[in-house]
């Protein structure tokens, strides 16, 4: 059986619209790599209260008896998570497997997301925000910064998927 998924000129207007009432809810757009730093510096305090204090950049995030957890991007991850696995759930598309080219491994396809998670995360965190943060809420209050950065993301990508293309078709 085929499975149907959401209108794209529909999901893109509806992603405007999240995006909107995110700026008027909140005063912020959309943004999800400072969830997982948050993430990371209550990991840290966890382990190592002392350091993540002194610490000059995560110090910042626990001062004053702060948790980091506790940030609009927090619940902004869990609400993205909970709304996929209903999604999915609702759907009929809850199951565990991995998407792979007959000609790959599962395991070599895992492999090649992990090392590109953890290439896009590190980038995220030098640009200042992931697609999401410096992209499309950049251009959604026409920075120029966005527009580059969008444009960096789709030409990277347009620019190495001839080298990677052998991993999908």
């Amino acid at each position: 059986m085929k499975t149907k998924y959401m209108n794209p000129y529909l999901a893109g207007l509806m992603l405007g619209l999240v995006l909107l009432m995110a700026f008027f809810f909140s005063g912020r757009g959309l943004g999800a790599s400072g969830a997982f730093k948050n993430l990371l510096v209550a990991s840290e305090h966890i382990v190592a209260a002392e350091h993540v204090e002194t610490n000059g950049y995560f110090g910042k995030y626990v001062a004053d008896g702060k948790n980091p957890l506790n940030s609009w991007l927090s619940f902004e991850i869990l609400g993205v998570l909970v709304g996929g696995f209903i999604s999915g759930a609702l759907s009929g598309r809850l199951k565990i497997k991995v998407e792979h080219f007959p000609k790959i491994t599962a395991n070599k396809r895992l492999t090649m997301a992990l090392i590109g998670g953890v290439l896009f995360g590190f980038g995220s965190q030098l640009g200042r925000g992931c697609t999401s943060g410096s992209a499309l809420t950049g251009m959604a209050v026409l920075s120029l910064g966005g527009f580059i950065t969008m444009a960096a993301i789709f030409g990277t990508a347009f620019g190495l998927a001839y080298t990677f293309r052998k991993n999908w078709i």
